[in-house]
């Protein structure tokens, strides 16, 4: 039962710190592009609108919907709880900014398991991944009422959600490696080169 595209918005958090990359992960290149660009174009042929969440005016360069934190400095919890508030849809697909290698495959499996439960987080290398995942638009109160009590960890939403869990098979694990730090980078690009 896939959802029409009509009915899903994209997500891109952008709003981080990137203390260890030493700049903004958004734009890093990788294969000649953004970051956040891998992100949009994974997302583009699933979804209706992408909204990146971001304070960076920079971003607007995309040519994207971009909205800045409603609560500031408060984590990826309000990061994702902006994206939900903007958004019209009922499915919403949330992606960091830092999943380069990440495809549409990866982000159907989620879509096809949208009816199973409020949150569809990717389990990849025996990591839960809350920021590859679907969140329907109702998630929004609750990530309020968490970040009005002082929380700002995403994990505690997936927690006290229903929440669905998709392991990937080995060959789209791969797609889902977080690249923070400029190590990470070397690796993706090394492991292309091999």
């Amino acid at each position: 039962m896939e959802t029409a595209k009509k009915h899903i918005t994209g997500i891109v958090l952008a709003g981080g710190k990137s203390k260890r990359m030493g700049s903004d992960k958004g734009f890093v290149l990788y294969n000649g592009k953004p970051f956040i660009q891998h992100s949009i174009d994974a997302l583009e042929p699933l979804v209706s609108e992408i909204i990146i969440v971001s304070n960076n005016p920079e971003y607007d360069i995309f040519k994207k919907k971009r909205v800045a934190d409603i609560i500031p400095d408060a984590g990826p919890l309000a990061g994702l709880y902006t994206g939900l508030h903007h958004s019209k849809t009922e499915d919403n697909l949330v992606l960091s900014c830092d999943v380069p290698l990440i495809n549409t495959i990866v982000l159907k499996e989620l879509i096809n398991h949208s009816h199973e439960a409020d949150i569809v987080q990717i389990e990849s290398q025996d990591r839960k991944m809350p920021l590859i995942a679907l969140y329907k638009k109702k998630c929004k109160d609750q990530c309020l009422s968490l970040l009005e009590q002082g929380e700002r960890r995403l994990r505690v939403l997936v927690a006290q959600s229903n929440t669905k869990t998709i392991r990937l098979n080995k060959i789209l694990e791969g797609y889902t490696k977080n690249v923070n730090t400029p190590i990470e980078l070397k690796d993706i690009i090394n492991a292309d080169n091999d």
